[in-house]
């Protein structure tokens, strides 16, 4: 792990902070999306490991839109609401294993997450 201190804070830290401010979203409309880039926008230059996460974030919030987005328009056979409840349960246990495995140092890649961008 290098030296550099996101934030002032562990890497590690910052790298759990990264996947958990996705659930901002639950709280406050939109945080959850843009909380995260921030995070990895802010240090993606000055650390290897923060790039990495910060684009299997990408790669996650990217594919749960275009689910969602499908999910939507399977409302109107009334399978959406289901698959809409399903992906909000797998967002939440995903992030909290995404953000387990960040703190103890390991990156976790997403299931279901489509590879928009190459996580080396």
């Amino acid at each position: 792990m290098d030296d550099y201190k996101p934030w002032g804070m562990v890497t590690n830290t910052f790298l759990m902070l990264m996947h958990l401010s996705q659930l901002a979203g639950f709280v406050v409309p939109g945080a959850g999306l843009v909380l995260p880039i921030v995070m990895w926008a802010t240090n993606k230059d000055q650390s290897p490991e923060v790039d990495r996460h910060g684009k299997n974030i990408l790669n996650w919030m990217i594919s749960l839109t275009i689910y969602s987005i499908v999910s939507c328009i399977l409302i109107i056979i009334f399978v959406g609401f289901l698959a809409l409840l399903a992906l909000m349960i797998l967002d939440l246990i995903f992030v909290i294993l995404a953000a387990v495995k960040a703190n103890e140092g390991e990156l976790w890649p997403y299931p279901l997450s489509i590879k928009f961008f190459k996580v080396e």
